[in-house]
């Protein structure tokens, strides 16, 4: 079965699963969060906003402004229930949410309408052979002036081989520090990357270099690219010990935008955020 066709047929087990992997570890906070600040650092107060592959809706409310209206586009109608039940008590946004079952290769919709168009969650990865549809499709969407927010997938990942070294406890006192004391042991100890999936998740991989080039081509230009989680990835349990301590984990948060910020972390990352402008 396809990642397409997994979609297609997604029930309520399926919608939960995609719901839950954003939460419940410290792992997936991390992975959550990181996204959130992401989306709040280029939020475009819009008349139109799409959610492009939105699943159930886990950043439609972070999408645009508060008086944005967000489309939000899935091929599953599972998804889209879920995602209307849970966004229909969304305090403070009045513009709210309209849902559209289609395919992100082909969208009925206009091009030039979004203020603010985004594609987390990895939609382009799931689309597989038919990237270049997708991108072919979805870069039209962005009005003048407005801006792509895009997730891929370069590689298995990297983790700090200091911070790996140190026990669970250690690094949570560590992190309570300013970054920047620790900056030098991780750049001179450098990173190690995570190993390779055991099986096949369903969805490609990209070069940074490829996604920018494609950008540029279709007419836009890059304003930030950051690697997710290069510190400590998916060390869940050195994680777990820093989410105890919330200075820490807001030092951690700040660490791992630090780090992925950096061109050297893309190709190996185990996925990339990407916002993009389309001049006016």
């Amino acid at each position: 079965m396809t990642a397409r066709d997994r979609f297609l047929s997604a029930d309520v087990y399926r919608v939960d699963r995609e719901w839950r992997r954003y939460e419940g570890t410290a792992q997936r906070d991390l992975f959550r969060e990181l996204r959130e600040r992401f989306l709040t650092r280029h939020a475009v107060e819009t008349p139109w906003a799409a959610d492009i592959g939105s699943g159930p809706g886990r950043f439609a409310a972070r999408v645009g402004g508060p008086l944005t209206r967000v489309v939000l586009l899935d091929l599953s109608q599972g998804m889209l229930r879920s995602a209307a039940a849970r966004l229909g008590a969304v305090p403070g946004r009045p513009g709210g949410f309209r849902f559209l079952r289609a395919d992100a290769g082909r969208p009925p919709l206009r091009p030039g309408t979004f203020g603010e168009a985004v594609a987390l969650g990895n939609p382009l990865g799931f689309s597989g052979l038919e990237a270049e549809r997708f991108l072919d499709a979805v870069l039209p969407l962005v009005a003048p002036g407005g801006r792509l927010l895009l997730e891929y997938v370069a590689g298995p990942g990297e983790r700090s081989r200091y911070l790996a070294r140190l026990p669970p406890g250690a690094v949570r006192r560590t992190l309570v520090a300013p970054i920047n004391l620790v900056r030098a042991r991780i750049d001179r100890e450098g990173f190690r990357t995570e190993p390779a999936p055991t099986r096949d998740h369903g969805f490609r991989r990209f070069e940074p270099a490829v996604i920018g080039e494609r950008l540029v081509r279709g007419g836009f230009t890059v304003r930030e690219e950051i690697a997710v989680a290069p510190a400590l990835g998916a060390d869940g349990v050195r994680l777990a010990a820093v989410r105890t301590e919330p200075t820490a984990w807001r030092h951690l948060l700040e660490l791992e935008e630090a780090l992925g910020s950096l061109p050297i972390h893309r190709r190996k990352a185990a996925a990339v955020l990407v916002a993009a402008e389309r001049p006016v």
